[in-house]
């Protein structure tokens, strides 16, 4: 198994700063001081990745109780934090890859470290305190309780304000670990932000994508220099756009609307058939999960047993049916908006193209297979024309993010594009 930040792709300084900490977390391990981590955010660099803590140095100044991860779509910033856990858990303190430290990290099966995806729109308070009370028990392998909650400012108000509790007075050998958006970092309180420290990340040059899906995942160099491009520097996109043919047809379906928009009526087919590609995707995302997760809980409910109890155990379970459904339904929602924004940067992407070719500036294009298309645009539209066709699509983003229906912003995105 290599380094646990192998798959961080093109992070350098994130990873020094990252395996810094490390070192200075099994510091305050031998040192005995773990206590002392809970005093705050602090930028002192003291350690090198691997360097014991000298003897007039303060073992716990390169590590803190609570990080921020930040970068746009793609960077990494759920990458960095597992791999960090990893560190923190590795028996020698630098992420070493081999240890079962590291090897129960990496695969989500180490006992003191749990992850917080939200399956819906938000993480609700319940979830937030429950979470929270199991962090504060002692590290069953003696090192340290690691809490990941991956996109952060989905956090309630009431779930951020249990959550702030817990990082202003963290048990001693617990570390929260929190990944949010570059765009929203504002979504997450600044009373939270405050107690933490934050680790930028940065959109990965498409060459260093293209090499590792080439080491990782075998993918042919061509293959993959045109799937890092095409990504705009999102590796677990790149990596379906290299494997998954369907993944290709609907980006190819994306990239041929500019040709679509040849009327009113035109406009709104799109819109339509934008929607529901996203919503295709979505379901055949959720559907396996929905039914394994609904066949779980019958079971765990009695399904299929015989005898009075049984049925009666059935006819007291709608509720929680009920709420199970509820929590799908979420989910759906939410893979349906990421699949619309995944489509929706694919078409920033061309109209981006048009711009910098009209401007003729000197920057390779990020869709290389619709260049010709983007060019003739360019002379269409020109610079103006293509600069307001990309702020249309932009503006659809934003519109989406702040909960206007789906379908009604695609609609007037699409009606922007033809008038121009």
């Amino acid at each position: 198994m290599p380094d646990v930040f192998a798959d961080l792709v093109g992070q350098d300084e994130a990873v020094v700063e990252l395996r810094r900490a490390a070192a200075a977390a099994a510091a305050v391990l031998r040192a005995g001081t773990s206590a002392s981590v809970a005093a705050g955010p602090t930028s002192g660099d003291a350690l090198a990745a691997g360097d014991a803590a000298p003897a007039a140095v303060d073992p716990s100044a390169g590590m803190t109780h609570a990080w921020i991860f930040t970068g746009p779509p793609g960077s990494g910033r759920s990458v960095a934090a597992r791999a960090f856990a990893a560190a923190l858990q590795c028996l020698h303190g630098t992420g070493c890859g081999e240890c079962p430290g590291c090897h129960t990290t990496m695969g989500g099966t180490h006992a003191d470290v749990r992850m917080v995806v939200p399956e819906g729109l938000s993480i609700g308070v319940g979830e937030m305190r429950a979470l929270v009370l199991r962090a504060a028990s002692t590290p069953s392998g003696g090192r340290w309780q690691v809490v990941i909650i991956e996109d952060a400012d989905r956090l309630t108000e009431a779930a951020g304000n249990a959550l702030l509790k817990a990082i202003e007075e963290p048990p001693p050998r617990t570390v929260f670990l929190l990944c949010a958006p570059s765009t929203h970092p504002d979504d997450i309180s600044v009373t939270i932000r405050s107690r933490c420290r934050v680790v930028p990340l940065r959109q990965p040059p498409a060459a260093a994508v293209a090499e590792v899906l080439v080491r990782r995942d075998g993918i042919t160099p061509d293959v993959a220099q045109w799937a890092a491009a095409a990504a705009q520097g999102h590796v677990g996109r790149a990596r379906r756009l290299a494997r998954d043919p369907e993944a290709r047809k609907r980006r190819e379906a994306v990239l041929a609307v500019p040709r679509r928009l040849t009327g009113v009526g035109a406009a709104f087919d799109a819109a339509s058939a934008l929607i529901e590609a996203a919503e295709a995707e979505a379901a055949a995302s959720v559907t396996e999960a929905d039914t394994a997760e609904r066949a779980a809980l019958e079971t765990a409910l009695g399904a299929g047993g015989t005898g009075r109890g049984a049925a009666g155990a059935m006819r007291g379970a709608a509720g929680q049916l009920k709420e199970l459904e509820k929590r799908q339904k979420s989910r759906a929602t939410r893979a349906q908006r990421d699949a619309l924004d995944r489509a929706l940067v694919d078409l920033a992407g061309f109209y981006r193209d048009a711009l910098t070719m009209a401007l003729r500036a000197p920057v390779a294009p990020v869709h290389t297979d619709t260049a010709a298309l983007a060019g003739a645009g360019a002379q269409k539209w020109d610079a103006e024309g293509a600069l307001r066709r990309l702020e249309a699509v932009l503006a659809c983003r934003a519109a989406i993010e702040a909960n206007v229906k789906p379908r009604i912003a695609v609609e007037a995105m699409m009606l922007a594009l033809w008038k121009g």
